[in-house]
């Protein structure tokens, strides 16, 4: 694991307890539109559930919710919300096959260093069922860097995650374009895609 890798899990280890317990409201219309795209109680990997939000809302949804992160602390936290065992995982040891119907990543994979995301993008191929789904979330740029509290972001361009994408043998490519912020408050260009695994 990187440097960044490392010093972005630090903060995640150090604050997991506020992070899980901030008043974080889920993007309720992209869940809403994953969803819909899901049959009945469809396999779910929410990928670096963070606190757990996303995956109560998709438990209460009726879907069949695997929950990871790869912070220890922040797998407990999310526990404590959603009731039920959280794996911890980081992305880079991701070793599912064909388990699941689709990936919710929703501001997780944006913490995978740069060099490391294609290859991360095919275990997560590789974890779908044949026409899985993947809906992630970037935050926008030109090149990695950090943020104040000192988490790595990736900050991809929509070529330059395209690109990512194409060579992971990624299908149906969407990257949608969105303003919004985060936990830093600050403003952000965000870049939310859906992609599949071709069957």
């Amino acid at each position: 694991m990187t440097t960044s890798s490392n010093d972005t899990m630090a903060f995640y280890r150090d604050n997991a307890e506020t992070y899980a317990m901030r008043d974080r409201k889920p993007p309720a219309d992209r869940l809403a539109t994953f969803i819909a795209r899901l049959s009945p109680g469809a396999a779910v990997l929410d990928l670096g559930c963070g606190g757990g939000h996303d995956s109560l809302h998709l438990i209460e949804a009726g879907l069949d919710v695997t929950a990871c992160d790869g912070s220890e602390q922040m797998a407990r936290a999310a526990e404590q919300r959603i009731g039920r065992k959280v794996e911890v995982v980081t992305f880079q040891h991701i070793e599912w096959s064909e388990r699941f119907d689709a990936i919710w990543a929703e501001a997780s994979l944006l913490h995978v260093p740069r060099a490391e995301l294609p290859d991360v993008l095919v275990r997560l191929h590789r974890a779908l069922r044949p026409g899985g789904l993947l809906q992630a979330s970037f935050k926008a740029g030109e090149r990695e860097g950090h943020d104040r509290f000192g988490r790595y972001f990736n900050y991809p361009s929509p070529a330059w995650l395209r690109t990512c994408l194409e060579w992971a043998d990624w299908s149906d490519i969407r990257i949608d374009e969105a303003d919004g912020g985060g936990y830093d408050n600050e403003p952000t260009r965000w870049l939310h895609v859906g992609a599949v695994r071709a069957g």
